[in-house]
């Protein structure tokens, strides 16, 4: 049983934790670009709140707000030029997964010039990044724990990860209070994208034993919280729960990878800039249908705890959980066309090979075209 397991992120977790951000920053430059998006920190006070901290520790700042809910390479671009037009020496991400993904290859194309396609791609590589603190709103992409950024080239559709250890935040700053202002709505579609990073990497042909445990572990946790919340959210203990078993499954799928249910939504929020969660979860509950059986252990933990009873069930008991938070959709009514079948489907094997590759059952090309139509 050999493995190698290394994370060299310095996570603060805890409610009030929101407090140290200025002297985390102030720790790695002298002036911050603030990454966030358009609305929702402005809205909140925090944004406000995090500006009031970082004077407090004579750091200067800039701010960009043009983050999309699926980020672009030519956001990116944006966000360079101010660094390069102020002279910003750190990054603060400040927001949902998207954001965090943004500020990450922001810190990483201020030191590493050209398409940064091209490194996403492994034709090129960068071996720096400016310094990196995040400080995630939402949780659901886990983006706080791993050397993911997930972007989307506006051109070609193809939206992939960038992934260097170059991009691993130097301190994650995990407030759950933070998290408590998310729409309903909102909440179900990142907390699912949270299960399903936990699931996947828990069945994920590269997995590991520490992996194996954190993955489980953040199953249970969103089991049992993510509905609590979603119709409780004054539950502070629960938006703890969940906040950890985000910020787990963003750990564990930079050591064991996504599979399949990533590999196959990718396109499809890649050509509509669909929300992430809401297309894993009308792709995940088929694609485990067609793999249980390649992985029958696991496949049968996960739906026991998710209220199954065994690994043949376990579609059905995923079906069940996002009906517990309105969730259960489909790629048409996400606006995905038949005629789009074709393009996901090669568009999904050669951007999303390595997923398809960790996935317990490997999809030929065929087998995802169907995968596709099933979901419409």
């Amino acid at each position: 049983m050999n493995f190698s397991y290394c994370l060299p992120v310095n996570l603060l977790f805890g409610r009030g934790e929101i407090s140290k951000v200025g002297k985390e920053v102030a720790r790695y430059g002298k002036k911050v670009l603030i990454v966030t998006g358009k609305n929702s920190t402005k809205k909140t006070g925090l944004l406000d709140r995090t500006v009031n901290l970082l004077e407090e520790e004579k750091v200067k700042y800039e701010v960009f707000d043009k983050v999309e809910q699926n980020p672009l390479t030519t956001t990116v671009y944006e966000g360079v030029h101010i660094i390069k037009e102020t002279g910003c020496d750190v990054v603060l991400g400040l927001g949902g997964g998207s954001i965090m993904d943004a500020a990450k290859s922001i810190a990483f194309s201020a030191k590493n010039d050209g398409d940064i396609s091209e490194y996403i791609f492994g034709i090129k590589q960068g071996n720096e990044a400016l310094p990196i603190v995040l400080v995630p709103t939402t949780c659901g992409t886990g983006s706080e724990g791993n050397c993911f950024s997930v972007l989307t080239n506006p051109e070609t559709k193809d939206k992939k990860s960038l992934r260097t250890n170059v991009i691993i935040a130097k301190t994650s700053i995990i407030d759950p209070e933070l998290m408590t202002t998310m729409p309903r709505n909102i909440l179900a579609s990142v907390g699912f994208d949270a299960l399903a990073h936990n699931m996947e990497a828990y069945v994920s042909k590269i997995g590991q034993p520490l992996s194996d445990m954190q993955a489980l572990y953040g199953i249970k946790l969103l089991a049992e919280h993510l509905p609590k919340i979603y119709n409780n959210p004054e539950n502070l203990e629960s938006w703890e729960k969940v906040s950890l078993a985000s910020t787990l499954g963003g750990m564990v799928i930079g050591v064991a990878g996504v599979t399949a249910p990533h590999g196959m939504e990718h396109p499809a929020s890649g050509l509509y800039d669909i929300v992430h969660g809401k297309g894993l979860a009308a792709l995940t509950p088929i694609i485990v249908e067609d793999s249980w059986r390649f992985s029958s252990e696991k496949y049968k933990d996960i739906s026991k705890i998710l209220g199954g009873s065994g690994a043949e069930d376990c579609s059905e008991a995923i079906i069940e959980f996002l009906k517990k938070i309105d969730l259960k959709v489909t790629l048409g009514e996400l606006g995905v066309k038949e005629k789009d079948v074709e393009w996901m489907a090669e568009n999904c094997m050669k951007v999303s090979r390595p997923s398809i590759i960790n996935h317990p059952r490997k999809f030929n090309f065929e087998e995802v075209k169907e995968i596709y139509y099933r979901a419409l």
